[in-house]
């Protein structure tokens, strides 16, 4: 029997068995988080930016970083991506993943691979999709510009958990190192550090304000085409600033 057939008691098993998930998925009429602290979560979220995502993906290929669950690799085969490929460092939510995915039988390419190791797919993607995964990681700055060489071809979706001010200033392109004030203001880019842990989670270690993450998205070569909710932006790969190249 495929996953695909089984019935409800025994998908409500398997889903157990798999353990904890993160994204609440509809598998034929069982929720693979249906407790879930935020709601019908990501559902809820995805509803309030998909609007500007593109709605016809045909002949798109997709690259979903960070998949979880696999939640926005489903969504976006329902858009009509040709090819839609999910890399996550957790063996965990690959499994989960993998067994959502054939159970409503989407054909999504499924590795192991952190964000770091992405270029090791040998290939750049129409869409790329880097949400919730920024400050999970110790050296976010060198995550964004390897995504921008090794696989964004076009678009990049981004989002990243925020705190500080969302307040967005103008920035000189340079100050004398007498210059302090500007640190102190809260349009200012700041990138805020966690040494241990944020909510609970020792993964979580840099948290930037507003500021701070269209700078470093500009920095790391994207052009910034629309936030269409708090937290996300939709990108566009440019050309990283002369000064960094």
């Amino acid at each position: 029997m495929t996953p695909s057939e089984l019935t409800a008691e025994q998908l409500q098993h398997q889903v157990h068995s798999l353990g904890d998930w993160f994204h609440n998925l509809d598998l034929h009429g069982v929720q693979t988080a249906p407790r879930h602290p935020l709601g019908d979560f990501p559902a809820v979220f995805w509803r309030t930016f998909q609007r500007a995502f593109p709605r016809d993906l045909k002949g798109k290929s997709v690259l979903d970083i960070g998949c979880n669950g696999g939640f926005y690799s489903i969504e976006m085969k329902r858009r009509g991506a040709a090819r839609v490929v999910g890399i996550d460092s957790d063996a965990r939510y690959l499994a989960q993943a993998r067994f959502a995915t054939q159970v409503l039988g989407v054909d999504v390419e499924l590795h192991q691979l952190d964000v770091y190791e992405a270029g090791a797919l040998g290939e750049k993607f129409d869409v790329v999709l880097f949400m919730g995964v920024l400050y999970h990681l110790r050296h976010p700055l060198l995550a964004l510009d390897l995504l921008h060489e090794h696989v964004v071809r076009d678009l990049l979706i981004f989002q990243t958990l925020e705190r500080g001010s969302t307040q967005v200033g103008p920035v000189a392109a340079d100050y004398p190192i007498s210059e302090h004030a500007i640190f102190d203001r809260p349009d200012f880019p700041k990138l805020h550090f966690i040494e241990r842990r944020y909510a609970g989670d020792p993964t979580n270690w840099w948290v930037p304000n507003a500021a701070c993450t269209e700078a470093m998205l500009r920095s790391a070569g994207f052009e910034l085409l629309e936030r269409p909710a708090r937290e996300i932006y939709l990108c566009r790969r440019s050309t990283r600033p002369e000064v960094l190249q």
